[in-house]
């Protein structure tokens, strides 16, 4: 119910536990948690039957514990707040964005307390979180819940926790394990060596449901093939109570509810009243806290199991983890996501596999390594308005800039940046008059778009302004527009920014009215007298004509002469100019060639620096869980030290050579140990017990597996119970012996006191001259004296084991001895004197006063 109300109504769900002892509700609490809403348990002392209080509070998914009454009140609190209440048409539900930023501030804070940076995730889901946070504390705008957190320190551990909730579970989309092993896992055993390791990294893994989930596939997957490689599986979370909670590997009931009872038998082990992982699975998984924002990946991997993690991550964020996620693969490795997540841009870089199930193989591709695991370094998305500084006059900057824009685009020139290679890096106004797209592969070059009547005086402009390193304009240029010539101008402006170490150039283009020649001429003209026309030549004589005429045709020759010979060398200028041009190009073919080869070792020490880097985290977590481990074997040897100290019983444990592992003080005392013995063969030890052939019993339970138990005394006399069974380890295999004596000499005593008691009082009733005989609690004959035997002709063997009322011929069942005998017992009574007169066959009548008494046992 818990589940289906969390998917229905999301951050509106409340969910109550009250006093009951049915199932729990543990998945049911942690999918209202996840959805954002609340949850409330009742106070266990104040519970008629506090299980299912119990369990669900000790989850840690309950918001409030109160008693019922409290709950109450809670509930209609709650009811009134904008997070819960349900939007009305009638009164509308105040935004609860009021006061958006401080959103910023409450990061901040958040980063300074838990140094992991939030700007990255998903303003939608932050807000969420917070909203929920503000909710249980009864505030209704970001400023108030900021005043807050910086009030109450713990409240940002709180939130941190909030953020960070994961929604996680065994085997989760079952159906995408079933890929793994019918896609990945032969994919990845294809061709493998048995000693190259299976690398696994699970990123994001919360509390270790879904490592274990792989551990185990893996494990049923390789049972069944022929090469089974090493398996390593790097389970990394930024959140340390969830590592903890994984290392551990312990989960209620209800938690390994979908596990099938087969898994359950053959990978966990009861626990504490739930299942633990057993050690098996739980040494395939390395469990490390790790910043995916900040931390280096691990390399050389497998498979990435990154499963409803991007969806809390922005774009930016995303757009990171990809390549960094494609980088730690092996060619051949496989990126898992979650169901609603997509590699997006990032194609190139992973094949989809299965769509269905969002599975993606490694493509090759060539990957600029830019890895920042900084997270300062990322620009934070804007999650309110920027908050104004004290020093900026408000209103007053944003005026004058606007005022600037409208200006510029409505009296400013048509013109593009460009950098020092010509390219266009931003468009100015309308420029379609004066450029427009080369036909062929797509260009922003400058000069390749020009129009084809400015391209000549736009190169050579763009050349002095180059050299020049000064503005540069061209008038009077024409630009053909169809019918008729249009008239502009180009300006060339260079300048270089002081933050950068490069060129670039504002090109202008503006057109040049016809009346602006006529203007100039106009102005050139003032103040000068204008020129008198020449006066009527006088008309010249034929012959003088003839020697003009050819004076100008020599002349015109000679010009047309020059022309060519200038016209000639220009051409030759020109061919040299393209040769040089040619070989220029050629050295910088080289030169670039020569830049590509040292890029390209370049990127293979960065990917080599990556890469040490990365072995270097890894070997950090390694170092890590080895510490943890290691620091876990010491606590764990010194409980069972303490343990061995405070037995009083011989114990001495052996390898399977009969060298002493570990042994109790009083074993010490018995086969006369210290502790340097440890480490020696059990035959150079002089014991103190009697038995001679100890090593051959300890070799023979060794052998058969068969554990044994004999009574031995000590050199003093002392009985022990001898046992000895096989001393095996956690993967069921059998590493030596360990030999137990109990000391059982009081009751060995007691037992000889008790023999020696019987036959006592078995040697009094031989030696009473009267018939006796001893009879059971039912009246069964125990024993009887001789004298009895004798007396009544009879034998043990017809005698004892029967009932009194059952010898001879029943003489002795009358009803008045059978009252007495029954009254005897229960009342406590004694008989005495009482008379039995009877005709014994073969012996004749006997007339005989009968006594009788209770035993009591000690």
């Amino acid at each position: 119910f818990f589940e289906s109300l969390a998917n229905e109504r999301g951050n509106k769900a409340i969910g109550v536990v009250l006093s009951g002892a049915d199932a729990d509700g543990t998945l049911g609490l942690e999918a209202i948690k996840a959805a954002g809403g609340i949850t409330l348990a009742q106070l266990e002392a104040s519970a008629r039957f506090s299980s299912m209080p119990h369990t669900a509070i000790a989850t840690g998914q309950i918001d409030f514990i109160q008693t019922p009454t409290e709950i109450a009140q809670t509930l209609a609190s709650l009811s009134t707040h904008p997070y819960v209440r349900q939007p009305s048409p009638v009164v509308p539900v105040p935004p609860s964005r009021e006061g958006s930023d401080a959103l910023p501030d409450i990061l901040n804070r958040l980063k300074t307390q838990t140094k992991v940076d939030f700007t990255q995730y998903k303003p939608t889901t932050l807000e969420r979180r917070i909203f929920r946070r503000m909710a249980l504390h009864h505030l209704e705008s970001l400023a108030s819940y900021r005043d807050y957190l910086f009030a109450n320190p713990a409240e940002g551990q709180a939130l941190y926790q909030e953020i960070l909730i994961g929604v996680t579970s065994f085997f989760r989309d079952a159906e995408v394990f079933s890929a793994l092993t019918q896609t990945v896992f032969p994919a990845l055993l294809r061709d493998r060596s048995p000693d190259v390791p299976l690398r696994i990294w699970v990123a994001g893994c919360s509390t270790g449901e879904e490592a274990y989930s792989l551990a185990i596939a893996l494990l049923e997957y390789l049972h069944h093939q022929p090469v089974s490689p090493p398996i390593q599986i790097f389970a990394t979370d930024v959140n340390d109570r969830a590592i903890e909670a994984a290392r551990l590997g312990w989960y209620s009931a209800s938690q390994v509810a979908d596990v099938s009872p087969d898994r359950l038998q053959r990978f966990f082990v009861a626990a504490d009243g739930g299942y633990q992982v057993n050690t098996v699975v739980r040494e395939l998984c390395i469990f490390a806290r790790q910043n995916l924002i900040g931390d280096p990946p691990f390399s050389r991997l497998d498979l990435i199991s990154c499963r409803n993690v991007l969806i809390y991550f922005g774009a930016t964020l995303q757009s990171k983890l990809l390549p960094m996620f494609h980088y730690g693969l092996r060619p051949e490795g496989f990126l898992l996501l979650g169901s609603s997540e997509t590699v997006g841009e990032f194609g190139h870089l992973f094949a989809l596999v299965d769509s269905k199930h969002k599975l993606y193989a490694k493509q090759s591709s060539v990957l600029q390594l830019n890895f920042d695991f900084d997270p300062s370094s990322y620009t934070p998305v804007p999650l309110g308005p920027r908050p104004r500084t004290m020093a900026e006059p408000p209103g007053e900057i944003d005026l004058y800039s606007l005022a600037d824009q409208i200006v510029l685009s409505h009296y400013g020139p048509t013109g593009v940046l460009v950098n020092d290679r010509l390219e266009i890096l931003q468009f100015r106004g309308q420029t379609g008059t004066y450029l427009e797209p080369a036909p062929g592969r797509a260009s922003l070059n400058l000069l390749n778009m020009a129009k084809e009547s400015l391209r000549l005086d736009l190169r050579t402009a763009l050349y002095q302004a180059k050299q020049l390193h000064q503005p540069v304009e061209r008038r009077s240029l024409l630009l053909e527009t169809g019918d008729r010539p249009r008239p502009v101008q180009i300006s060339i402006l260079p300048f270089s920014p002081g933050t950068v170490d490069q060129d670039y150039y504002l090109v202008l283009f503006s057109d040049r009215l016809p009346e602006e020649g006529a203007a100039a001429g106009a102005t050139a003209g003032a103040g000068q007298q204008a020129p008198t026309p020449p006066s009527q030549p006088l008309e010249p004589e034929p012959a003088g004509m003839a020697a003009a005429i050819e004076q100008y045709r020599q002349e015109n020759l000679t010009l047309q002469h020059d022309l060519d010979t200038t016209r000639s060398h220009l051409q030759s200028i020109i061919q040299e100019q393209e040769a040089t041009n040619q070989n220029l190009r050629a050295a910088n073919e080289e030169i670039l060639s020569s830049n590509e080869e040292l890029q390209s070792t370049n990127e293979e020490l960065q990917t080599a620096k990556e890469e040490i880097q990365a072995t270097n985290e890894e070997l950090g977590t390694i170092n890590d869980e080895l510490y943890r481990r290691n620091a876990e074997a010491t606590r764990i040897s010194d409980d069972f030290q303490n343990l061995l100290s405070s037995i009083h019983i011989p114990v001495l444990m052996l390898e399977a050579d009969l060298r002493i592992r570990r042994f109790t003080p009083t074993a010490a005392q018995l086969f006369n140990l210290i502790a340097t013995d440890i480490g020696r063969p059990l035959s150079d030890i002089n014991h103190r017990l009697t038995l001679t052939d100890l090593e051959a019993r300890i070799l023979a339970v060794i052998n058969t597996l068969e554990q044994t138990s004999q009574e031995v005394q000590d050199q003093d006399g002392r009985w022990y119970d001898l046992r000895i069974r096989p001393y095996r380890t956690l993967d069921n295999r059998i590493d030596g012996a360990v030999v137990v004596l109990v000391d059982i000499d009081s009751l060995k005593r007691s037992t000889e006191q008790l023999r020696q008691a019987r036959d006592y009082a078995e040697a009094i009733v031989q030696t009473v001259r009267e018939a006796l005989v001893v009879l059971s609690a039912d009246f069964q004959v125990v024993n009887a004296n001789p004298q009895f035997y004798q007396l009544f002709q009879v034998n043990a063997e017809e005698t004892e084991g029967r009932s009194v009322f059952e010898l001879g011929n029943g003489q002795w069942d009358s009803p008045q001895l059978r009252s007495l005998l029954q009254d005897l017992l229960p009342q406590n009574q004694q008989i005495e004197d009482f008379e039995v007169s009877h005709d014994f066959e073969g012996i004749g009548p006997k007339h005989m006063r009968l006594n009788a008494r209770k035993m009591v046992q000690p």
